[in-house]
């Protein structure tokens, strides 16, 4: 689980393409904290560090998240937010992340306002019935706040903190970027749609005269 508040911006060093899937290497300074085994998400997709040393780390990426995420284009030399799986007893300063892509959408458009950065992203339209004013959004894993939502479109104001500490700082019109909606709101379709199952009635007792 994570919560979308990114820790480091790590470097991708190498990327080795293999029958099974991708394995990618990564330079980050959160080594000192990184054991093979642990989930990292890597720019909002969760991954299992598979080998730790001095620099960083290595981790691999199956078809499904290559299909589902933008780690299928990523190069040596990208840069890539990270975020350690979260402990328990941490706060919760985001939102409730898996690190499950839902899918890739596209900055459309940039807009400076005030200190701000009002970034637009074309959304797939399967997931648009996810996401609503004022909700939580995972951008390459970065929780953010829905500030506007149209047909097509969402869009999320940035402050200075983000755009420095995080990759979206530096994305621009084109830029394809991973999207995860809030599993709450997934979770609430389903049982809507399902309808209400029918009360269980207790088996009838026999009465005897």
């Amino acid at each position: 689980m994570f919560t979308g508040l990114v820790r480091d911006v790590g470097t991708v060093t190498a990327v080795d393409t293999a029958p099974g899937g991708v394995r990618l290497r990564l330079r980050t300074a959160l080594v000192g904290e990184v054991a093979e085994g642990d989930s990292v998400a890597v720019n909002g997709v969760c991954l299992t560090a598979t080998r730790v040393d001095g620099e960083g780390f290595a981790a691999d990426a199956m078809h499904e998240t290559l299909r589902r995420s933008s780690l299928r284009a990523v190069a040596p030399g990208a840069t890539v937010n990270l975020e350690l799986a979260l402990r328990a007893g941490d706060r919760l300063g985001g939102h409730v992340m898996q690190g499950h892509v839902d899918g890739v959408g596209e900055v459309s458009a940039i807009e400076e306002d005030g200190f701000a950065r009002i970034v637009t992203v074309r959304f797939p339209q399967e997931l648009l019935r996810y996401v609503v004013e004022k909700g939580s959004i995972a951008v390459d894993g970065v929780s953010l706040t829905v500030s506007a939502v149209t047909e097509h479109e969402v869009s999320v104001s940035l402050i200075p903190e983000t755009l420095e500490r995080t990759t979206l700082g530096a994305v621009a019109p084109g830029h394809p970027v991973n999207l995860e909606v809030d599993v709450l709101a997934k979770y609430v379709e389903k049982l809507a749609t399902r309808g209400a199952a029918p009360p269980e009635h207790p088996p009838e007792r026999s009465h005897r005269p």
